[in-house]
């Protein structure tokens, strides 16, 4: 039977659309003219989009720092004084409110109130000022920069669902990340680098795993997904020729790859053939960018004050923070720096000390860095983790060495630049930091919601992926891609922007 004839395989394989592909120039000719582009010194992808897809943008540039672990919002930034009149008492049950407790501290037979050890100062913002915690000394001086939030939530209390939640809209794996849909809708603004960069900060207490899927592409073409900059030996892998292999055989060598890869897509039709190709393409010209973007040699000593002494070492958080302005100046649409170790289920206090210190004069230096430079305002900064920390105390509770369990309910993160109303707080929180209030107080339970069940004055992470997209020009309802029959978006049916933060 023909149906058996191996000759015809490929044939019998094609689609309805690669058949009607074929009968044209189909998507493989306008692919190979779109690499020809790329390799014109004044080509820029997607440039009618640098401006926002939907609206006009308020920021370019994304740079999200992520505290993985989840950070003590009552360490640092939500001041809460009367807790230190409770101190060892029991939470109140009606705070609790019979609040689900992870597998660390549902054994406990009591949950007493642990108030941070901590002296907070009242800085100046353009409010009624702000208490900052003596753990960021330097990240409070610019405060009149920033927005601070403290009525993050989500429903996640586990790390590895909280963090794929916040980065994904799913606490699924699978889905792509954040810095993948905004190189899907945007594009990418500099032809020589990704438009989604992720670096890994040194730490003392770096517990927690961190997955590759989570600035992933999941289900979109893998072109998208961010690339990983290390600060060690080569700053990607595999980015260099092999000895003996010139730039010039590599082109070579790449052309010749591409006329079979394209070949492959017009008898396959497969988008993962021609993102493969742009991820050659993209290789290639990296090999010239990066040596370039990683040499900081040039740097003046102002910016290493304005960073610190630690901007100098690799693979610090604050040398990670000038390499994010470096990227960002270069076009970059969205770094990602992860530092982790914020995971303090009974250390806390001397765990902390170490993670502030690595992270509060290199905050202060890039958000100071940006504004002298003119960048502040289309830059986009977004500091926070996957879940607070309880108010309650997780095991053995003295007033200088406590832990604390995850606390989803509310949290604390703060954005800078951007479009963001700089010198404002946003959210309230109750005496214990335990759950989120209104303006008078009284105790509100946010789900995640759609624009017309919003409860003001909270934001689920969903809410706040939704508003960085507005401020980066994109509709978040608008935003889709379709995948096995169905259209997927980053907040998933879910999201309201928070128009009281943005300018």
């Amino acid at each position: 039977m023909i149906h058996n004839d191996p000759l015809r395989e490929l044939d019998l394989n094609m689609t309805r659309r690669q058949l009607f592909g074929k009968t044209a120039l189909g998507l493989g000719t306008m692919a190979m003219a779109d690499l020809a582009a790329a390799e014109n010194p004044n080509f820029q992808r997607r440039p009618e989009l640098n401006g926002g897809i939907h609206h006009k943008a308020k920021a370019k540039t994304v740079i999200y720092l992520f505290m993985s672990g989840g950070p003590s919002h009552h360490d640092t930034w939500d001041y809460k004084p009367k807790m230190r009149d409770m101190f060892g008492k029991e939470l109140p049950a009606e705070i609790r409110d019979g609040q689900r407790v992870t597998g660390m501290t549902a054994g406990q037979k009591s949950f007493p109130v642990c108030p941070s050890k901590y002296e907070f100062t009242k800085y100046e913002n353009n409010q009624d000022g702000v208490y900052v915690s003596s753990l960021l000394p330097n990240t409070a001086k610019a405060v009149k920069e920033m927005c601070i939030v403290n009525s993050t939530f989500t429903e996640a209390i586990n790390h590895d669902p909280a963090i794929t939640y916040i980065q994904t809209g799913s606490q699924i794996p699978g889905r792509p990340s954040l810095g993948a849909w905004l190189s899907y809708g945007l594009g990418s603004a500099n032809k020589d680098l990704p438009g989604y960069i992720v670096m890994h900060a040194k730490s003392k207490h770096a517990e927690q795993s961190l997955f590759g899927r989570l600035w992933g592409s999941g289900f979109m073409p893998s072109d998208h997904q961010g690339v990983l900059l290390r600060s060690e030996k080569d700053p990607v892998l595999y980015l260099n020729n092999p000895k003996g292999l010139n730039r010039a055989t590599r082109r070579k060598q790449l052309d010749s790859l591409a006329k079979i890869n394209q070949e492959h897509y017009k008898a396959y039709g497969d988008d993962a053939v021609l993102a493969r190709i742009r991820q050659h393409e993209m290789a290639y010209r990296m090999q010239t960018a990066v040596p370039e973007l990683m040499d900081i040699s040039q740097e003046s000593e102002h910016t290493y004050k304005l960073y610190g002494e630690d901007a100098r070492e690799p693979g610090t958080f604050a040398a990670s923070c000038l390499n994010a302005r470096r990227l960002a100046e270069r076009g970059v649409r969205n770094i990602q720096i992860f530092h982790r170790g914020w995971d303090a289920h009974g250390r806390l206090p001397a765990e902390h000390e170490d993670q502030c210190r690595d992270i509060d004069r290199a905050c202060y230096g890039l958000i100071m860095d940006l504004k002298q430079r003119g960048m502040l305002d289309e830059t986009l900064i977004v500091w926070g983790g996957e879940f607070g920390r309880t108010a309650y105390c997780q095991g053995t509770l003295t007033k200088d060495t406590y832990g604390r369990d995850h606390h989803p309910r509310c949290f604390t993160t703060w954005m800078a630049g951007g479009g963001i109303k700089p010198g404002i707080t946003y959210g309230r929180t109750d005496d214990y930091g335990y759950n989120i209030t209104d303006a008078d107080g009284n105790i509100l339970k946010p789900q995640p919601s759609k624009d017309e069940k919003w409860v003001p004055g909270t934001m689920h992470i969903h809410d706040r992926n939704a508003t960085i997209l507005h401020l980066l020009g994109i509709d978040h309802k608008k935003l889709t891609y379709r995948y096995q029959g169905r259209d997927f978006r980053l907040t998933d049916v879910h999201g309201h922007v928070i128009n009281d933060i943005i300018s």
